[in-house]
């Protein structure tokens, strides 16, 4: 069994974009990308925070826009629209979920597509679809890394994809099957989930839930990645894999953390990157 280091994979692309970051400064380009957050969810201000230390670290202009639980629809959508027409502002992220009383499609809807770095907008969702996008959801993204990082190769083999949410579940789903795999989505009304994941030369647990796969769901020398961030009640970190259960039976397993989760960050970094090379006119993007 092998482990795939997502903090060390992650460190090597992060140093390629800080080279590529250098450069555009050089040639007069300054990359920028516009945080907002609502509300004050602990969990929403560690990866804002994180992606403002990744932005400083790669030489990436960042603002964020930390607005009160009682933002109105019309203030949110009023921001976008100002940081949308803003030449030094590349990339927007709008940190999700947001307070109850704010509708996510309409603030999804409304990042011009050229600065969605999320990837989320329905002309991004669609471009994927196809194959022919600009960029992609970043953690389903950081994924596809891993497995080129580590030399394991989609094509041919039987995928399964546990979890079918728009950020991860679907577009994962869409990215190995460009690959040439053959994917099967997997969702709470599957019927004997079992035997469809014991099928899998690699799986993709993204369901959100603690230690949900168990050794008996696990093909004997699959791959298995594990997207989940779950923190039981009292207790520390831990994945949708039971690691400890699973492992023996894998070829390869990414840890919880340090497997995924550094590369969303990359890939969001990534995405800002190739925003400002699309907006400047720079090959390559």
């Amino acid at each position: 069994m092998q482990l795939i280091n997502g903090k060390e994979i992650s460190a090597k692309i992060k140093e390629d974009i800080k080279a590529e970051v250098s450069q555009l400064k050089k040639n007069g380009v300054k990359v920028g990308l516009a945080v907002i957050i609502v509300g004050d969810d602990p969990a929403s201000k560690v990866y804002v925070n994180n992606k403002k230390k990744a932005c400083e670290a790669l030489g990436i202009y960042s603002e964020e826009y930390a607005l009160p639980e009682n933002t109105t629809m019309e203030g949110l959508l009023g921001l976008i629209n100002e940081l949308n027409g803003r030449k030094d502002i590349n990339g927007i992220l709008c940190q999700l979920p947001l307070p109850r009383h704010l509708d996510e499609k309409a603030v999804i809807n409304a990042i011009s597509p050229e600065k969605d770095v999320d990837a989320f907008h329905p002309v991004n969702v669609g471009k994927i679809m196809i194959g022919d996008y600009d960029f992609l959801p970043c953690t389903p993204a950081g994924v596809m890394e891993l497995l080129a990082h580590s030399n394991i190769e989609v094509e041919g083999k039987t995928c399964v994809v546990i979890g079918r949410s728009n950020i991860v579940g679907k577009p994962m789903g869409m990215l190995l099957l460009h690959k040439n795999g053959t994917v099967t989505i997997c969702h709470s009304k599957t019927e004997n989930l079992e035997e469809v994941t014991s099928k899998a030369d690699i799986l993709v647990a993204a369901v959100g839930k603690a230690n949900f796969v168990k050794a008996n769901m696990v093909k004997e020398g699959a791959v298995v990645i594990d997207v989940g961030m779950n923190r039981p009640e009292g207790g520390k970190l831990c994945g949708d894999v039971d690691f400890d259960d699973v492992a023996p039976k894998c070829s390869y397993i990414t840890p919880v953390p340090g497997g995924v989760g550094p590369m969303t960050i990359a890939m969001l970094m990534a995405n800002t990157v190739t925003a400002a090379k699309k907006q400047n006119n720079i090959k390559g993007a």
